[in-house]
């Protein structure tokens, strides 16, 4: 866990919404940092190998956070930069130069090696961009080399995605300027949820559709003017500009999350691609009305109770909106540790104006507004459940939303479950007691 202080300074953002202030808060925050994306990626892009240049501390953070690995070959590891580096008594190019070059002796299956920095260059005195691009020279085309920083100084950690997204948009190809209209998906999603959305996807007639990231490094999507995309994660925000850059086209639509969420998200890129009414609601229906039974098997469970979220993994805006529309909750707080209004917009423009939105964090603060406010549940991050369970409150933790498949139709049930679990595990307490 990255904890910084910083000056403490709150102020108010008028801008977000007509009648809606935003507060801003820069104070002591509590995020993991972004080293801690790569045990998603690593799952995802197969013939990947992650290798983070940092200290111990870096490489003991994975080894716990990532302790499931132990029984297999992994696909990441921790270049361990110590004290002989950092006086200068050895070269940390030639040093960085012996470790690629036994992990791909080694590995001969790896197509791409990433090198994630774990702090920025001034911290591990290594200009890690130049040594990627010198490594790739040396090893391309039998592995490609790259780099992008996953330091929890600069990011929160599901902004190491990002950056290892907006990194590998580079590497995309150029689509022919013929090519037929196509559709690219962003953000890391469980591979059960890509089928379930291809079936969709083929019903309603799109195509072809891709992912970023790909399940191989080798196979990532063109990119050119007549591709259109769409985020699956809010926290791709640098990784949506520069498909921009590129020419493609963004869909703007709320996160699928929930029967509504995914019905809205389909939709966007149903009405993108001229895709009839009649056509979508046909394919759509089933999958709404598995979802809406799903969903209403936990509606009692969460119906009334008030629910506090705490900034974290940036998917708090999909899951207040997913509560107080679908689950009938009342939301008091949203806190997010970033405020992109141009992903998270269609999201909080369905939220009442009442509902508190805060960007940012002071967490001491923010503590003492949910002893205030006393909610029934609490959504944040893992350091802070203990303590509040100890209070006797319900929590649960923001980072079981990320590692979860949650997405479209056939999850909007386990999503509706994982949130009211927490209540369901004390009201069993009581009668137990």
């Amino acid at each position: 866990m990255t904890t910084v202080f910083d000056a403490s300074t709150a102020c108010t953002d008028t801008a977000a919404k007509p009648g809606r202030d935003v507060l801003k808060q820069r104070g002591q925050h509590e995020v993991f940092c972004g080293l801690t994306s790569i045990m998603w990626l690593h799952r995802k892009m197969q013939d990947a190998f992650f290798l983070i240049v940092g200290s111990r501390t870096c490489a003991h953070l994975m080894q716990s956070a990532a302790g499931v690995m132990i029984f297999a070959e992994p696909r990441f590891a921790t270049a361990i930069i110590d004290e002989r580096d950092l006086a200068g008594m050895a070269d940390m190019n030639d040093e960085l130069d012996k470790v690629v070059t036994r992990l791909l002796a080694r590995r001969p299956e790896i197509k791409l090696l990433v090198l994630v920095g774990s702090c920025p260059s001034e911290v591990i005195k290594l200009d890690l961009p130049r040594a990627a691009s010198r490594l790739n020279g040396e090893h391309s085309p039998q592995c490609r080399v790259m780099a992008y920083s996953g330091s929890g100084i600069e990011t929160t950690f599901t902004q190491g995605e990002d950056n290892f997204l907006a990194a590998l948009v580079p590497e995309m190809p150029a689509e022919a300027a013929d090519a037929p209209v196509s559709l690219v998906v962003v953000g890391a999603l469980g591979d059960v949820v890509e089928d379930q959305m291809m079936r969709v996807f083929d019903g309603l007639g799109v195509g072809p559709v891709r992912f970023l990231p790909s399940r191989s490094s080798t196979t990532l999507p063109p990119i050119g003017p007549n591709t259109r995309f769409i985020l699956a994660q809010p926290w791709v925000g640098a990784c949506a500009q520069a498909l921009e850059r590129r020419g493609a086209k963004r869909i703007s639509a709320p996160f699928p999350l929930g029967e509504e969420g995914s019905t809205a998200w389909y939709r966007a890129i149903a009405d993108s691609f001229g895709v009839p009414e009649a056509k979508f609601d046909a394919i759509t229906a089933p999958g709404r009305e598995r979802a809406r039974r799903a969903v209403a098997r936990y509606k009692p469970v969460l119906e009334g109770k008030s629910v506090f979220l705490f900034p974290d993994s940036q998917l708090e805006p999909s899951l207040a909106r997913f509560l107080s529309r679908e689950m009938d909750t009342s939301i008091i707080e949203i806190g997010t540790p970033y405020l992109n209004r141009d992903v998270v917009g269609p999201e909080l423009a369905m939220m009442p104006d009442t509902v508190r939105v805060s960007e940012g964090q002071d967490v001491e603060r923010q503590i003492d507004r949910v002893h205030t406010d006393n909610p029934d549940l609490i959504i944040c991050g893992m350091g802070l459940g203990n303590p509040f369970e100890a209070e006797g409150r319900s929590t649960k933790w923001s980072i079981e939303f990320v590692f979860t498949p949650l997405q479209g139709y056939e999850q909007a049930g386990d999503l509706a479950e994982l949130i009211a679990r927490p209540l369901m595990r004390r009201e069993l307490l009581k009668v137990g007691s």
